[in-house]
């Protein structure tokens, strides 16, 4: 594609409401606010959706609904409010989002969920978020919202000062291959620079992993975490390299968020939902950009859902409210705002995503880089009901090593071998 074919993200805005695919495919089954006695729907998000004031505000004008948007720190956070009050009968948002590494946790208690099964979406997002979403019943449990491909973000300052190249087409080339191309590159960096390579170990141990089928547990619902070979070699991977390529820093703490400013790290594992967090953290800074490249192929992390709990009262408009947050229109804007690349296929090919570019990160054309890094994405890790508690337990030993540096290596790990009994 052409520069001249490329459009700023505002424009990309404004493309979209003329945008004929889209107008076509965002009619809800249900019509929104259809029971006039609701004047009010609660939203539960994390981190950033992407679902602005504004976006929100629009909603209010079609419907006559207002949206109450309450927002987590973190996806961790999110969790414990959830299955406390899904336990409990009441207290959640009548649509609320849930992280991908704890879905499978929550399809145990689909039965405290809305069926948000719906014909005229069926076909709305890849099948395999669908599937995921589906319970034992085949009940469609959630809303697709975004997915994860990864890109590779850097600093083309930080990149210049240390003699290598900025270009994004020549970064990618040089980070181009395995994991080890990427720490080779890194090497020579960290020689001629003051910053890390990288910001945090525990990031790329979540690259690597989410590039295998079976990581943390079996497709037969064992965990395998603490005998599978694949899990070791990764752990003790990335505890090599760090010594000399990490910034030694927790993603989501308050020192990593200053990292992003303060030039503490030259590069990071970047799925699109991080060029938010990347703008949000560092406004003022000139110089981040994405090349189109990740080691080893692809990988996708992350991605979320919307639910409606069966507590809601108001379960039939918040299921229409959610149905509208997730067609192809709203989610070309959330991807605009914040990265969030969609899980909704329609949009694929459309040039009203293709275009898109992100002016902080040197106008990269990241609608182009995005489509490309999720049709590199060859393989998802197997996630059951134990994952979330075991990858944080596998996190937390990477943490006692890099970050707080309490134990060593092999401590650490024997540590975590006796916390994942414990999980069972």
């Amino acid at each position: 594609m052409s520069k001249s074919r490329r459009t700023t993200a505002v424009a990309a805005i404004a493309g979209a409401a003329a945008f004929a695919l889209l107008a076509a495919g965002c009619s809800s089954s249900a019509t929104p606010g259809a029971d006039e006695e609701v004047t009010e729907l609660t939203l539960a998000t994390f981190n950033d959706f992407g679902y602005t004031d504004e976006m929100l505000a629009e909603y209010t004008e079609l419907t006559g609904i207002e949206i109450v948007h309450n927002k987590a720190a973190t996806s961790g956070d999110a969790r414990t409010n959830y299955f406390t009050k899904l336990g409990a009968g009441s207290g959640l948002a009548d649509v609320e989002a849930v992280e991908i590494d704890w879905f499978a946790e929550l399809l145990q208690y689909s039965d405290k969920l809305y069926d948000l099964s719906n014909d005229e979406v069926a076909d709305r997002w890849v099948q395999w978020k669908t599937d995921a979403a589906t319970d034992a019943d085949g009940r469609l449990i959630a809303y697709g919202t975004d997915i994860g491909p990864q890109a590779i973000c850097y600093r083309s300052d930080l990149f210049a000062e240390a003699g290598l190249p900025t270009d994004r087409e020549e970064v990618a080339a040089m980070i181009d291959g395995d994991w080890d191309a990427y720490f080779a590159a890194g090497e020579e960096f960290v020689a001629n620079s003051d910053a890390a390579w990288f910001d945090s170990s525990g990031a790329i141990l979540q690259g690597i992993l989410n590039q295998e089928e079976e990581t943390l547990e079996s497709t037969d619902g064992e965990i395998i975490a603490t005998t599978n070979p694949v899990v070791e070699d990764a752990y003790n991977t990335v505890l090599d390299a760090s010594p000399e390529l990490s910034a030694h820093l927790s993603q989501w703490s308050d020192d990593w968020s200053a990292g992003f400013a303060n030039g503490a790290f030259a590069t990071m594992l970047c799925p699109s939902w991080m060029l938010g967090v990347i703008e949000g953290n560092a406004p003022e800074v000139e110089g981040w950009d994405v090349a189109n490249v990740f080691p080893n192929g692809g990988g996708n992390w992350g991605g979320s859902y919307l639910t409606v709990p069966a507590q809601s009262e108001k379960a039939e408009a918040a299921k229409a409210f959610a149905d509208w947050l997730t067609d192809p229109e709203q989610q070309l804007k959330a991807f605009v705002s914040t990265g969030n690349f969609p899980s909704q296929t329609s949009l694929y090919e459309a040039e009203e995503l293709l275009s898109v570019t992100r002016p902080y990160f040197n106008e990269a054309p990241t609608g182009e880089i995005f489509s490309d890094r999720s049709a590199a994405i060859e393989v998802a890790p197997y996630k059951s009901v134990n994952y979330f508690p075991v990858m944080d337990a596998l996190q937390n030993a990477i943490t006692r090593v890099d970050v707080d540096e309490t134990q060593d290596a092999d401590a650490s790990w024997e540590q975590f071998v006796t916390d994942v009994e414990a999980i069972g």
